[in-house]
């Protein structure tokens, strides 16, 4: 858990409940968290996810990986310790949106089980819905698709630390729904995720 450096600072809660918020704008909030391999298919199916929830009068707003870390992460990297710092962030950002009656949803690699387990608890603790999704594609076949050409830099060793090739991804042992991208077309993995929705009782 990061330490509070701050001092002097209370939680300060306001006069509006979550279940108020929620009962009065007709919605109920959750974060969807894609996690799976580069290029394994999890921001386009959370792109067209959030495109399907919003044109259905849903509120959804998606976070990706790469958007982040050009605004709200971009002075961390990409050690053990910033990927840390990168999940416990968007962790919570995601988590405010979802008390917000948001549908979040969010796409990263997320590569290590502790790191997503830390964000799960997080919204636990919080009794805000969380549901792991799991972009479950081969890494030959994440290979074979590298759009951004990240898979073959980083085996000529121009990328060090990638996941999937020096460095470990350690998949989900209970995500709430697996995806298999590479068998499914998007449509197809989009319908699953609305089908799991409807079935926690998130979406109609």
């Amino acid at each position: 858990m990061t330490e509070i450096k701050a001092t002097n600072v209370t939680w300060h809660e306001g006069n509006l409940t979550r279940e108020e918020r929620w009962k009065a704008l007709g919605c109920t909030g959750c974060t969807l968290w894609f996690t799976g391999l580069s290029a394994s298919g999890k921001s386009t199916v959370a792109s067209a996810l959030e495109q399907v929830l919003v044109q259905q009068g849903i509120n959804a707003y998606r976070m990706d990986g790469d958007n982040i870390r050009m605004g709200l992460n971009k002075n961390l990297g990409f050690s053990a310790e910033d990927r840390a710092e990168n999940i416990r962030r968007i962790g919570e950002v995601a988590k405010l949106f979802a008390d917000n009656g948001t549908i979040a949803i969010t796409s990263f690699i997320s590569p290590y089980a502790a790191d997503r387990d830390a964000v799960r608890a997080l919204h636990e603790e919080a009794g805000v819905p969380f549901f792991e999704v799991f972009a479950d594609t081969p890494l030959e076949e994440c290979e074979k698709r590298d759009p951004k050409g990240l898979y073959k830099k980083a085996r000529a060793g121009e990328i060090k630390g990638f996941t999937g090739i020096d460095d470990p991804y350690e998949a989900p042992a209970k995500a709430e729904l697996v995806l298999k991208c590479a068998e499914k077309d998007v449509d197809a993995c989009v319908a699953d995720c609305i089908e799991m929705l409807k079935a926690k009782g998130i979406v109609g």
